[in-house]
């Protein structure tokens, strides 16, 4: 039996990564609306795509059946809009950050588990073949003991060309670099080396506002509300450090965004492509993996967070994007922040 999804949030994300691959998984489920803030932009998904359109959630709920939201909608909005869907008891898969702080998390997740639902959290990033790569060469302990690790979250220099959505919701309070991108580094590094212990952070702001170039916000100055440049200190335990950035203040880099160092040898990847090889050194020598492909072309693939979910319903299994994980993240985040204000190292007492 086929799953029956909505998609609450047809912006910028929905269109470019998750809508245009929902084809893959045509045998495993079956879009049946979709939700957004505007009607224009609404109707115009809901026809494209052949199903239902609305504005209003409650009224999706309340006019249409199906199994799952996925929750696409500003960061802002997760907490009560996952909590909503929840009471309705919908499965959900959650864009990253499942909230806005620890509390929150927590309590989405205590929901979830009270109505036997399942909480899919995003990124999805360690079902992506290069970390999973990662992964396999450091259980083979492929690269000696591991002491030092660094990891990038790359959000690009505002304002973004092509955008095709008001980007201000990224740089409101409760938004920031270190919930948008921070994320992607911070869940891959916990995956591989297990829960951080305590860490320590600066953060600054680089500019007030910027102007929007193009897109349906042209011409809208965007203040900036948050610190724009993060830079965390993660202490894993056992002598285990790693460094963690993440910002809006960078063109571009040509570094990697993971890597992973042990005495015998290194790891690097790229944690949003899954198109990119992994680089690996060993016996002093640097190797390119090349990986099996997962459907999509080049990018981050979204869509195996979406049938992540679709498996955990129909086979009745715990998630491993879980909202455990999801929690710590924002623990370390939350921390991080705190520790950027007080200057001095805290403990991150969530584990996973």
């Amino acid at each position: 039996m086929k799953i029956k999804l909505a998609i609450l949030g047809v912006g910028d994300v929905a269109q470019r990564d998750y809508l245009p691959e929902f084809d893959r998984l045509r045998d495993k489920i079956e879009l049946v609306a979709v939700c957004g803030k505007t009607e224009t932009r609404a109707r115009a998904i809901g026809e494209q795509y052949h199903v239902q359109w609305f504005t209003d959630l409650g009224q999706l709920f309340a006019r249409v059946e199906f199994d799952a939201l996925v929750n696409l909608s500003p960061i802002q909005l997760h907490r009560e809009t996952t909590l909503a869907a929840l009471k309705a008891g919908k499965h959900v898969y959650s864009e990253k950050p499942l909230a806005l702080n620890v509390a929150d998390a927590q309590m989405l997740a205590s929901q979830a588990h009270a109505r036997n639902l399942k909480l899919v959290c995003a990124p999805c990033v360690m079902l992506f073949p290069q970390v999973k790569q990662a992964q396999s060469l450091l259980k083979q302990n492929a690269f000696g003991e591991i002491y030092s690790a660094r990891g990038y979250g790359h959000g690009g220099v505002p304002p973004w060309i092509g955008y095709t959505s008001d980007p201000s919701p990224f740089f409101a309070r409760g938004g920031g670099p270190g919930l948008d991108m921070g994320v992607y580094p911070l869940h891959a590094l916990t995956g591989l080396l297990g829960p951080a212990k305590r860490v320590t952070a600066f953060t600054s702001r680089s500019r007030a506002s910027f102007l929007v170039t193009d897109g349906p916000a042209e011409g809208k100055t965007v203040p900036i509300e948050v610190d724009d440049n993060w830079h965390m200190l993660l202490d894993f335990g056992g002598a285990r450090l790693a460094s963690v950035q993440a910002n809006n203040i960078v063109q571009d880099s040509r570094a990697p965004q993971l890597e992973v160092f042990g005495l015998e040898g290194t790891v690097a990847l790229n944690l949003l492509d899954v198109d990119a090889p992994v680089e690996a050194l060993r016996a002093g020598a640097w190797e390119t993996i090349k990986l099996p492909r997962t459907g999509r072309e080049a990018g981050p693939d979204h869509l195996l967070g979406i049938e992540h979910l679709v498996d955990c319903i129909q086979y009745n299994t715990a998630p491993l994007l879980s909202a455990a994980h999801a929690v710590h993240v924002l623990d370390i985040l939350e921390q991080a922040e705190q520790a950027a204000r007080d200057g001095c190292a805290r403990t991150v007492s969530s584990t996973f």
